[in-house]
């Protein structure tokens, strides 16, 4: 299943420009709002988990975040964002990697991860995805996700996906995970498609 994913997100970033990918955002505000609430120190680490070509990174670089790594299954999207980068993506640590299976060697305060993990469509899947994250995050660090939301698309890149509110991915994230906040988006594509989309933001909880 992995080798599958990889080919199929390789092939569509070797074929498109980023900028006419369905969720392209010159500017990710919502995630960048949420992040502010999180309150994290300069030298606090972040991963972007599915990043690939976003111009998240490039807006926490410039916020002065110096430890963002930056994940995604795709080599050739992890490369985009470096060539849009130039000389900053030295800064940055790029990891070509599937978000169920990885190691980073460090653990982070911050996960972040716009619409990757709703196309986990196996429990399985989810389940490893959510064994790394628990792994990963610091207690007391936040979880950013954000996926479709139910009466939002169905698919997304040929691929069915998981439309999450609330109750449904604090379920699926399980006790360690407490819900913050969720706020609404709708992404408009570059195509001019409407898209309904929930971010959670959460902390943290192993101990509780």
């Amino acid at each position: 299943m992995t080798t599958d994913r990889k080919s199929h997100w390789e092939n569509i970033y070797q074929n498109r420009p980023s900028d006419e990918m369905a969720w392209f955002q010159p500017t990710p505000a919502l995630s960048l709002d949420l992040i502010r609430q999180c309150h994290l120190a300069p030298k606090d680490s972040i991963i972007d988990v599915g990043g690939g070509a976003s111009t998240l990174v490039d807006h926490l670089l410039k916020a002065g975040y110096q430890s963002v790594t930056v994940l995604d299954i795709a080599p050739a999207a992890l490369q985009m964002a470096r060539a849009r980068l130039g000389e900053s993506a030295d800064r940055v640590h790029w990891l070509a990697a599937d978000a169920t299976d990885f190691a980073l060697g460090h653990q982070v305060h911050l996960w972040h991860d716009r619409a990757a993990f709703h196309f986990l469509t196996q429990a399985d899947d989810r389940h490893a995805y959510i064994a790394n994250l628990r792994k990963t995050l610091l207690p007391g660090g936040h979880l950013i996700i954000a996926a479709f939301a139910p009466g939002g698309p169905k698919q997304c890149s040929n691929l069915d996906i998981v439309q999450y509110d609330g109750r449904k991915i604090s379920v699926e994230l399980g006790h360690a995970f407490e819900l913050l906040q969720t706020r609404q988006e709708t992404h408009t594509t570059p195509a001019g498609v409407e898209q309904a989309f929930n971010y959670f933001l959460f902390r943290h909880t192993p101990a509780l």
